[in-house]
């Protein structure tokens, strides 16, 4: 009898061999094992307390800044849906987020609520859980800036808590992300006091340099590689002539070089593969190591 057979109780949604790409923005990628749709906390903590401490368990949140490979991905893929997805402002200038909760939904709120600080949130892609476990940002204001406290539910079922020290922020990282065994369940943000049209016109301004810059209609992944200290990545992609050309189904976009996008048929390896190329063209012309900001997981076809 295989691990599949022998999951715990769930009000939520278990569905087996599930295939990953509707679930990610460049929609690609093979199936998960199995994909758990908690019904809510509860019923995360259950699940983790009752599986098998042996199984992978791997967090999806919106699959915006997730490169899923071809081979599917071992073990449970978490994908938190409506119950997590809560805003809500809490006085003082702060705001509760699920960890499910757009980023850009974050941001908007926050502003109807007179909570300045957050107007960044209005560019970055993806949600709340993924925005703290790498320090998501944008336009030089991250998630450290405005983090009180992070929730988050153990391998072992257990609710935890960190304060913005506890998390170790750093560049587009988290050292207590990083260590792993931990499901982001939610966040609180502090801003300050403003006047709500004051926070709408800056997220206006945001939102409106972003569609000018960014090729956010197409199958992307928002910024595939972090900027190294002193550089632009996207600056290194152009030099190296990459930007616009097409490897397989995957390119460079035109209008931003640092985005890799889906051009309609690519598949996980040829992005990965163009990523990877890149990486090696930069290092072997300027000397500069590129690093993925992008996370891959799962395994290759084959």
């Amino acid at each position: 009898m295989s691990w599949k057979d022998k999951l715990p109780e769930v009000r939520g949604r278990l569905l087996k061999d599930e295939p990953l790409a509707p679930f990610t923005w460049f929609r690609v990628g093979g199936p998960a094992d199995v994909v758990f749709l908690p019904a809510d906390e509860d019923d995360l903590a259950q699940f983790l307390k009752g599986l098998d401490p042996a199984v992978p368990v791997t967090p999806l949140g919106v699959g915006s800044n997730t490169l899923v490979r071809d081979g599917g991905v071992d073990g449970v893929v978490i994908r938190l849906g409506k119950a997590f997805a809560a805003v809500e402002p809490r006085g003082e200038a702060r705001i509760f987020a699920g960890a499910a909760a757009l980023d850009a939904t974050v941001a908007r709120e926050a502003g109807k609520a007179g909570i300045a600080g957050l107007e960044f949130y209005r560019g970055v892609p993806g949600s709340i859980g993924g925005a703290v476990m790498m320090n998501a940002g944008c336009y030089g204001a991250e998630t450290k800036d405005i983090l009180v406290e992070a929730y988050a539910v153990t391998r072992a079922g257990e609710r935890v808590s960190f304060t913005n020290a506890e998390m170790g922020f750093s560049y587009r990282k988290s050292a207590k992300a990083a260590e792993g065994g931990l499901i982001f369940t939610g966040a609180l943000f502090e801003g300050r006091p403003d006047d709500p049209a004051a926070v709408e016109a800056r997220m206006a301004e945001i939102t409106a340099r972003r569609e000018a810059s960014q090729p956010i209609k197409e199958k992307t992944g928002g910024s595939t590689f972090k900027n190294p200290p002193g550089h632009s990545s996207w600056k290194l992609v152009d030099e190296a002539g990459w930007r616009g050309k097409p490897f397989g189904g995957a390119m460079f976009s035109p209008l931003h070089a640092n985005f890799l996008i889906n051009t309609g048929e690519a598949t996980a390896a040829d992005l990965e593969g163009l990523g990877e190329a890149v990486r090696a063209d930069v290092k072997a012309k300027t000397g500069i190591e590129l690093e993925w900001e992008i996370k891959r997981i799962g395994r290759p076809a084959g």
